[in-house]
C-alpha cells in the first residue's frame, strides 16, 4: 500500500484510490508453532471447510480397511484443539455424524466407537459466555460422547499424533479451532499494530494519519468501554455499514459523525443436534428453544429471501430425515494425493483414478456392500 500516494500495489500494477477500507479479516495462528498447520488445518473459508469434510470422511473410510486395531483406533479419534464457539460446534457436529449419521454405513467398523477430544488450555471452555452457559454446553457434549481435557495445554502436533500436557495421543485427525492472527494490513500500511497484529484505528475506523484509510474486521483494533472488540462477524457487519456511512457523509462535504459504537446482540453456540446455548443481555437460553433462535438467526442474515427459503427447506428435511448430504467425498488436488485418499480408492476402485481427474469429482462414502460403493463411486465420480 503507498498511502501517500493513494494507491494500491498489485505486483506489475497499481489502482489510485480516494478512500481505501481495508477489510482482510485473519489467519490461523498457532502461537509460535506454524510447523503444526500441516498436521492441524483450521476453518476459515469455504474451501477449508470443504477439505476438513473430506479429511474426517476419509478418516472412516480408512479405518474401513485397517487391519491393525492400533492404527484404526488412531483413525477414529478426533481431536480439535481450542474450545471457543467453533470449536464446540465442531466437535458437536462431527460427534453427530460419527455416532448417528454414519452409525450404520460400515461393515467393518462402529463409528459409535470413534473417539472425539476437545482440548482447552484454559480453565473451561465458551470463555466469551457466562459460566452457567459454558457448564450446560459442556454437559451436551458429553452425552454426545465428547471427551473434554480443560487445563490441557497442547505441546506438540504431528502427522501420527498429538501432546497433551504431557500425554501423547495417537490421532490421524487434528483440526486446529485455538486461535487466530490478523492479516498482514499492518505491514502493508506501515502503521502501529497490536500483539495480535491488528491496526489500531481511530474512534471512526481510519488508519491515524490518513482519515480516508479505513480499517475494519479482524483486521483492526479497537476498545469499546476498555475492553477489545471481539473479532466476530456482528462486529465486522456493524463496522462496514458505519464507514460506508462515513465516506458518504464526507463526499458530501458534511462531517460531524460520531465515533463507532459496536452494539452487541448477543452470543450463541450450537451443541450438534436441538441443542444451543444463547447469550442476549439478560436473556440466557439453553437447549430446544436456543437451537431455534439460533437457525432462525442465522438465516436471517443469509442474502436474498430465495436462499433464506431454500436452506430453511433443507434444514428442516435433514432434521426431519437426518439424511445428510455432508456424505459427499470431494475429491482433493492430484498434486495432493493423501494416504488416506489412496487407502479408499484401492479399496473401492483397484484401477480407477477418480480423484486423480483434474476437474473436481465426488464419491459417495461407504456402504455395506462394497461392491456397490465401488460401482456407486464410478457411476458418481
Amino acid at each position: 500500500m503507498d498511502v501517500q500516494g493513494q494507491r494500491v500495489l498489485m505486483h506489475e500494477r497499481s489502482v489510485p484510490y480516494d478512500y481505501l477500507i481495508l477489510a482482510t479479516g485473519a489467519r490461523h495462528s498457532y502461537f509460535g508453532h506454524d510447523a503444526w498447520e500441516p498436521f492441524a488445518p483450521g476453518l476459515k473459508s469455504i474451501d477449508d471447510a470443504a477439505m476438513l469434510r473430506r479429511k474426517i470422511l476419509l478418516a472412516f473410510e480408512a479405518a474401513e480397511i485397517e487391519t491393525d486395531p492400533e492404527q484404526r483406533q488412531a483413525l477414529l479419534t478426533f481431536v480439535l484443539v481450542g474450545a471457543g464457539p467453533t470449536g464446540v460446534e465442531m466437535t458437536g457436529a462431527i460427534a453427530e455424524l460419527a455416532h448417528k449419521t454414519l452409525a450404520s454405513d460400515f461393515r467393518q467398523i462402529d463409528p459409535k466407537a470413534t473417539r472425539i477430544v476437545l482440548v482447552e488450555a484454559l480453565p473451561r471452555i465458551l470463555l466469551a459466555f457466562p459460566e452457567s452457559l459454558a457448564k450446560k454446553a459442556e454437559r451436551a457434549l458429553t452425552r454426545l460422547g465428547v471427551e473434554i481435557k480443560t487445563n490441557s495445554p497442547v505441546e506438540a502436533i504431528e502427522s501420527e499424533g498429538v501432546v497433551i500436557a504431557g500425554n501423547r495421543l495417537p490421532a490421524r485427525t487434528v483440526i486446529w479451532t485455538a486461535g487466530v492472527a490478523a492479516s498482514r494490513a499492518g505491514q502493508w500500511l506501515g502503521a502501529e499494530v497490536d500483539r495480535a497484529g491488528r491496526v489500531k484505528v481511530g474512534s471512526d475506523l481510519s488508519l491515524p494519519g490518513h482519515p480516508n484509510v479505513f480499517v475494519i474486521g479482524d483486521t483492526a483494533s479497537l476498545s469499546q468501554k476498555g475492553k477489545l472488540l471481539p473479532g466476530v462477524a456482528p462486529v465486522a457487519m456493524q463496522e462496514g455499514r458505519y464507514v460506508a456511512q462515513v465516506i458518504a457523509q464526507c463526499m458530501a462535504g458534511k462531517k460531524g459523525m460520531p465515533p463507532f459504537r459496536y452494539r452487541s446482540h448477543g452470543n450463541l453456540a450450537t451443541v450438534g443436534r436441538s441443542f444451543a446455548v444463547v447469550e442476549s443481555g439478560p436473556l440466557r437460553l439453553t437447549g430446544f428453544l436456543a437451537w431455534a433462535m439460533w437457525l432462525a438467526v442465522h438465516i436471517f442474515y443469509l442474502i436474498g429471501f430465495r436462499n433464506r427459503l431454500l436452506i430453511m427447506f433443507q434444514w428442516a428435511w435433514e432434521y426431519l430425515t437426518r439424511e445428510h448430504s455432508a456424505r459427499l467425498i470431494t475429491c482433493g488436488d492430484a498434486t495432493e494425493p493423501s494416504s488416506w485418499q489412496q487407502l479408499t480408492l484401492t479399496s473401492t476402485l483397484q484401477e480407477s483414478s477418480v480423484c486423480h481427474e483434474p476437474a473436481p469429482q465426488q464419491s459417495q462414502g461407504s456402504r455395506r456392500d462394497n461392491n456397490e460403493r465401488g460401482v456407486r463411486l464410478a457411476q458418481e465420480g
